[in-house]
């Protein structure tokens, strides 16, 4: 029946709105709007941003044109009915930046409120009249007494010019210093949290236009609060002005007795600063208010009842001290017994209520509702998210990543994954960029799924100068090794850099030696980041360009799982998964034969040869490679051990170690040589060697010959033998 009643009044309600904007002039339903009401406040709407422009002409025609008693109460009227208004508003904001056209406003204000000064100083000494509103201020209100309508003057002004005023200004200053003084940090934070993917790019520029809305209205406020504090000083010159002047004009102009003119002017001025000055403190009642707002989701009052009353001992304690005023002799006991009776017995009252709600809120938590255990609703289940990617960086480096202080940090990273996803065909997860306590104020630290995968460090100050082999000289600074590669290098002060450039070293700066170490620690560990819904990706975005070949193959010759596992056996050898179309044809032809993701892997290796080789090719089409003797290859073949998880290398560890010192030594004379060597071997083998340097040399190639396209000349240059 609650329902049906509720439709019919929607019903009802949309009815009469919809009759009241098409200009129905029949009987309106009760409560509805009226017509002309509605076509009032469209307009009214429509030309709401004439409104400002208005109030300005308004201000100053009131300060040059003389105005009517009955319009100057109208004027004061609305002056007291909008500070009244704004007060109340200040009290439903759940944020300050909420009500951020406030000191815009509030200049306003107060030019309406010096307007009305000066018109009613005009009517008061031409006409000894200022209209209804300021006669009854200056009579009814103080009851015709000068001296408490002058004291109860002096005392709003004292109270906000000293107390509200002042504070206020002070809460504006500080609030405007700390919000300019935590902005990099704030911006550093919405950077990191983009770069890590956790808000969009929209979200992004929404969260900075919003930090630098705040600054902007603080820094407002701290210039607007100085109107309150002029306002309060004019308001007592005004005064002085408007009493000895009504007393001159009365005496010398109008022929009034002294008295009488004082008598007659002192209640004017009373009652112009009276009605001037309530106004004006409800203005900077406001004002104190929004400088002292801090963030919620809930207006003023209703923070501030569930705080107070939320300690209920608070009360019940207070309740105990104010009876036991009441058994001094000299004071009242009637009015401390019944304020000390409410407070204690609210506050048992509210602490029954604590109880029955915790007692509730138990029982709920013993029998938890789907809600509670949905994943997305649990924040514990938010704990469990890993980064793929982190960067952790001590406070010194903090201004490599504040763009304000000129750090490109974000933006090199940004360009890191641009560039790695064009030369590895796979895009690598964003890098969570964050500082941390622990850490040393110029050290670095590089997670791979929330491990530990490098750690560096730069000096402040100084930038690394590297030897490329053909430097001369000595360059003074601290020695060290390049993060990234493991060479020598020296650390110089930034002064020295162009005469280490001079003496053939390459120098670089700090963000260059942590965007280089992050670049290899991705390299090295992009087979671990490539999960399967990146493999789903990819898929898909190869479903645009080559959807047959996919539809072919997944799901129904290999699954993903199994495809991730080809795509990184191809990535742990730095191998490009770029070209995934022949990828997938090349892994599709075999998949019949074998679903081995190592054996679809060395199939997809002869696909992309040429990929493979082209980096190791020199300009004359000739390959310089280290060969395997034939007795060793089969001494290697020979090794292999078939079980039912696949084949792996069964060779003794003292075997295995005679096979790297021989390989170290051949790549070692082809490195003093200028080269870049290549090992070559059988594609039966060349798997498990691959794995076998995997640790010792890992930065050696191993290729098979039938990797090799035709077209390009083979150079041996060192023969591995037993």
């Amino acid at each position: 029946m609650a329902g049906t009643v509720a439709t019919v009044s929607g019903r009802r309600l949309k009815t009469a709105v919809g009759r009241s904007i098409t200009g129905w002039t029949g009987p309106l339903p009760p409560g509805s709007i009226h017509p002309s009401m509605t076509s009032f406040l469209k307009r009214a709407q429509r030309y709401s941003d004439l409104v400002a422009a208005g109030v300005v002409v308004l201000v100053v025609v009131m300060m040059v044109v003389p105005l009517p008693p009955f319009v100057l109460d109208l004027m004061i009227t609305a002056n007291i009915s909008a500070a009244l208004a704004i007060v109340i508003a200040t009290l439903y904001l759940p944020r300050a930046l909420d009500f951020s056209a406030f000191p815009s406003l509030l200049l306003l204000t107060t030019l309406f409120r010096l307007a009305i000064n000066i018109s009613v100083t005009r009517l008061i000494l031409l006409d000894g009249d200022a209209g209804h509103v300021v006669a009854a201020f200056g009579s009814f209100v103080v009851g015709g007494n000068v001296v408490v309508g002058l004291i109860i003057f002096l005392i709003l002004v004292v109270i906000q010019f000293v107390v509200v005023t002042n504070g206020a200004g002070r809460v504006a200053e500080v609030g405007a210093r700390f919000t300019l003084d935590a902005m990099p940090g704030k911006q550093m934070a919405i950077d990191a949290d983009l770069n890590a993917g956790q808000i969009t790019e929209e979200q992004a520029r929404e969260r900075r236009k919003e930090i630098s809305d705040e600054a902007d209205f603080y820094g407002a406020m701290d210039g607007a609060s100085k109107f309150v504090k002029g306002d309060a000083i004019a308001a007592v010159l005004i005064t002085i002005v408007n009493l000895v002047g009504g007393i001159v004009v009365g005496v010398m102009q109008q022929g009034m007795p002294f008295g009488e003119a004082a008598q007659h002017f002192s209640l004017l001025t009373v009652g112009d600063g009276l009605v001037a000055q309530i106004p004006a403190l409800l203005i900077s009642v406001a004002t104190g208010i929004i400088v002292t707002r801090s963030t919620s989701d809930k207006d003023l009052g209703t923070q501030l009842t569930g705080q107070i009353l939320g300690q209920r001992k608070a009360p019940m304690v207070a309740g105990v001290v104010v009876c036991s005023f009441a058994l001094v002799p000299a004071l009242p006991k009637l009015p401390f017994l019944i304020i000390g009776g409410l407070l204690f017995f609210g506050g048992r009252a509210l602490g029954k209520m604590a109880d029955r709600q915790a007692a509730e809120e138990a029982a709920a938590a013993a029998l938890p509702a789907p809600s509670q255990l949905d994943p997305s609703t649990d924040s514990a289940y938010r704990e469990l998210a890993i980064d793929p990617l982190e960067l952790v960086i001590g406070f010194g480096l903090v201004p490599l990543v504040d763009a304000s202080a000129g750090g490109s940090l974000l933006q090199r990273v940004s360009a890191v994954r641009k560039q790695l996803a064009g030369q590895l065909g796979t895009v690598v997860p964003k890098v969570r960029i964050h500082d941390e306590v622990g850490l040393g104020s110029h050290e670095y630290v590089l997670k791979v799924r929330g491990t530990e995968a490098a750690r560096g460090r730069v000096m402040a100050g100084h930038q690394l100068a590297l030897d490329p082999g053909d430097a001369f000289g000595q360059l003074q600074g601290v020695q060290t090794t390049e993060p990234a590669f493991g060479l020598p290098a020296t650390w110089i002060a930034e002064d020295a850099r162009a005469e280490a450039e001079a003496l053939g070293y390459t120098v670089v700066d700090a963000e260059s030696v942590i965007v280089t170490h992050l670049t290899e620690t991705i390299r090295s560990n992009v087979a671990e980041l490539l999960t399967r819904q990146d493999t789903k990706e990819l898929l898909d975005g190869l479903k645009d360009v080559n959807e047959a070949v996919v539809n072919e193959v997944v799901p129904d010759l290999l699954s993903i799982g199994e495809v991730q596992r080809v795509l990184q056996a191809l990535l742990a050898e730095g191998v490009s998964i770029k070209d995934l179309g022949t990828i997938l044809e090349a892994i599709g032809d075999k998949a019949r034969v074998t679903r081995d993701p190592a054996l679809l892997g060395e199939y997809a290796r002869q696909a992309l040869g040429r990929t493979i080789v082209a980096p190791h090719v020199e300009a004359d089409q000739t390959l310089k490679a280290i060969a395997l003797d034939p007795a060793v290859e089969q001494e290697v073949s020979e090794a292999i051990t078939t079980t039912a998880e696949g084949e792996y290398l069964a060779m003794a560890p003292a075997q295995a170690q005679a096979l790297l010192q021989a390989l170290g030594a051949q790549v070692d004379e082809a490195v003093s040589r200028g080269r870049r060597p290549v090992l070559l071997c059988s594609s039966r083998v060349r798997r498990h060697l691959r794995r076998l340097c995997a640790q010792a040399l890992p930065q050696l190639s191993v290729c098979a010959y039938n990797e090799v396209t035709p077209g390009i000349n083979v150079e041996t240059i060192g023969v591995v033998t037993a």
